[in-house]
């Protein structure tokens, strides 16, 4: 219980104890994706057509696909594939957005007009298209995927370090330590990189999740991995044939896929709350 400011308890906010539930889910996702081949007996690549098209039962808990795989088992190492793309793809727009945002704020006007010009045009494109873009050119496979959602992220990253950047260059601190003639570069390893990694951070929670989203929309147009891998974008295109037999084929992908990017995303919204007045000392 809390108190306002008239001294009447009330509740403590709900949404302390839902972002503690939703951090809960997103380490139970990535647990699951981790430690994949030792929660399971069997392989999700063993083909039984004698069990082809069964609907969930105790052997298998959400169901078998057309060639008599374990559904479970291609959902469960199908996180892998899905947290692989999400987190490859942020961590890589998070190094070169932050390098892009930092060589324009710290470079002088020219170089930061030139390099927001280039954020702006990319990001005049809708970042799904612009991933479109890109894998249609380099080509299917998980390492382009990677590459195309990176390269249509950073960006965003790179405007936001470049704000912050200038932000913090207005710190009083920051404008003594350059008036005593300490040297830029240790300035800016000092004292701006750290102020900008707090609201980079927060960033880079809800773009996971948008990662997966993009990565998992590229796999059902089949431009992901092969369609032998599990992954839920592919295992939801690969379903569609099938939704009269075994509707489920597509209900427990589709919700592996919803319940991970909603739990990511309402989580680093949260964080960003959180952290909101932290972002404006």
């Amino acid at each position: 219980m809390t108190a306002t400011a008239a001294g009447v308890p009330r509740a403590r906010p709900i949404r302390i104890r839902s972002g503690r539930v939703l951090a809960g889910l997103t380490l139970l996702v990535v647990a699951t994706a981790v430690l994949a081949p030792g929660l399971l007996a069997g392989s999700p690549e063993s083909i039984d057509p004698g069990v082809a098209l069964r609907a969930p039962s105790a052997a298998h808990p959400f169901g078998t696909d057309w060639l008599g795989r374990d559904e479970y088992a291609r959902v469960v190492y199908g996180a892998r594939a899905s947290l692989l793309v999400g987190l490859g793809s942020t961590v890589c727009s998070t190094v070169a957005g932050t390098l892009w945002g930092l060589a324009a704020a710290l470079g002088g006007r020219l170089a930061d007009r030139i390099a927001m010009r280039a954020a702006d045009v990319l990001l005049a494109f809708p970042t799904i298209l612009m991933a479109l873009l890109v894998v249609a050119v380099l080509g299917p496979g998980t390492g382009n995927v990677v590459l195309a959602i990176s390269i249509a992220l950073t960006p965003g990253f790179a405007r936001l370090v470049r704000i912050r950047t200038h932000l913090v260059r207005q710190f009083a601190y920051v404008r003594a330590a350059l008036d005593l003639g300490t040297a830029p570069w240790r300035v800016t390893r000092r004292h701006i990189v750290p102020n900008v990694l707090l609201p980079l951070g927060v960033l880079v929670v809800i773009n996971i999740g948008t990662a997966i989203i993009i990565g998992s929309s590229l796999s059902f147009l089949g431009l992901g991995p092969d369609s032998g891998t599990p992954e839920w974008g592919a295992m939801l295109a690969q379903s569609r044939n099938y939704l009269g037999a075994a509707w489920t084929l597509a209900l427990f992908p589709g919700l592996a896929v919803t319940v991970t990017v909603m739990a990511i995303s309402v989580l680093g919204r949260a964080l960003r709350a959180r952290v909101g007045g932290a972002l404006d000392e």
